[in-house]
């Protein structure tokens, strides 16, 4: 059994990360990563079956920070409203500064047909915007004829798109600022009560 708290999977990964934002994932190769990463190539076996394995364990972990980031600014925040802006502002940032590799992950697993994966990574993620939901519609700040656990999906879905199609797709006809108040705008025209 592989020891994944002995800080050398992190090293991989971060490695791996880094030298594929810069060469891209056709020019990577192992050799690059565990160099980077400062392990024997080896190692990188004990953690990883191939270069292709790397995939879902980067998505996995640029979700974990994601949602560190969005859970630790939520915290002393009661409006379901300053919530879902912390969310639509750590999910445009994470889209920027990652925007090489999420491409990458969202063409890997599409390929490998791991939609169970991504439903496994995004899982907590889910349950945690659908447990804030829960709660907005007992605090009367939305609608109550929501299902909580689709609009959930739907919200996190719609909300890296948007940043995708900013950032990846290049739509930036106009400021960042004003997009994300587009996107904000559309959600809580939605959501509250007419």
């Amino acid at each position: 059994m592989v020891n994944l708290s002995d800080g050398k999977y992190n090293l991989i990964l971060n490695a791996a990360i880094d030298v594929i934002t810069e060469k891209g994932y056709d020019k990577t190769v192992i050799s690059d990563i565990v160099k980077k990463a400062g392990v024997a190539q080896g190692t990188f076996y004990l953690y990883f079956s191939s270069k292709k394995a790397l995939i879902p364990a980067i998505a996995d972990n640029l979700l974990t920070i994601t949602f560190s980031n969005i859970k630790e600014k939520v915290q002393d925040k009661r409006s379901f409203w300053e919530v879902l802006g912390i969310v639509i502002n750590e999910t445009f940032y994470i889209t920027d500064s990652y925007k090489e590799v999420l491409v990458l992950c969202y063409s890997g697993l599409a390929i490998d047909h791991s939609m169970e994966k991504w439903e496994e990574i995004y899982s907590p993620y889910y349950d945690w915007l659908e447990d804030i939901l829960l709660k907005a519609i007992n605090n009367n700040e939305i609608i109550n004829d929501l299902h909580p656990k689709w609009t959930a999906k739907l919200l996190i879905n719609l909300i890296e798109n948007a940043a995708e199609r900013f950032y990846i797709g290049f739509e930036q006809e106009e400021p960042l600022d004003v997009f994300k108040t587009r996107v904000f705008n559309f959600i809580k025209r939605s959501l509250c009560k007419i």
